[in-house]
């Protein structure tokens, strides 16, 4: 019986590379010069330390210009609140998300039976997997989930047959 699964994932290797680019442009900027502005990853949550709101800016475009560049979807990336750091500058961490929480698991899930789908669905974990009789039914669902606009990136991996 064909099936796949839906996942949501970050190649980390690939966010740590981004990251290094980011630390080389932002050593190289003219308008960085002088700066004490970093970005640094620990276990996939990035830390943007900026002078001021307007080089924190400025830093989220290039970290995500980076990210672009090595296959990482915005969407994936989840800002938090800013932090007031010492003297003027500020602190934001940047979290990558990683999986399918169970609240967006269950809306793709219910919205797929809606469909009229003639598959099933079921959440495994931080994953959905979908299992249907013919190929043309899967590939039909995942032109249905690729249109749903969701707000974070997907990737639909594991197909058989």
């Amino acid at each position: 019986m064909p099936s796949f699964d839906i996942v949501s994932e970050v190649d980390l290797s690939e966010a740590e590379n981004a990251i290094q680019n980011v630390t080389r442009e932002i050593s190289t900027r003219y308008d960085f010069k002088g700066s004490k502005s970093s970005v640094e990853m620990k276990d996939g949550v990035i830390t943007i330390f900026a002078d001021d709101d307007l080089k924190l800016r400025q830093m989220h475009e290039i970290l995500q210009g980076n990210m672009q560049k090595r296959g990482i979807e915005p969407g994936s990336l989840d800002y938090q609140k800013e932090e007031p750091a010492a003297g003027q500058s500020v602190r934001q961490r940047v979290l990558i998300k990683q999986g399918i929480d169970k609240e967006l698991g269950k809306k793709i899930v219910k919205a797929i039976k809606g469909g009229k789908f003639k598959v099933q669905a079921a959440i495994q974990g931080d994953s959905l997997r979908i299992t249907g009789k013919k190929r043309d039914d899967l590939q039909e669902v995942i032109a249905f989930v690729k249109g749903m606009k969701l707000e974070q990136p997907m990737q639909y991996q594991n197909f058989r047959d």
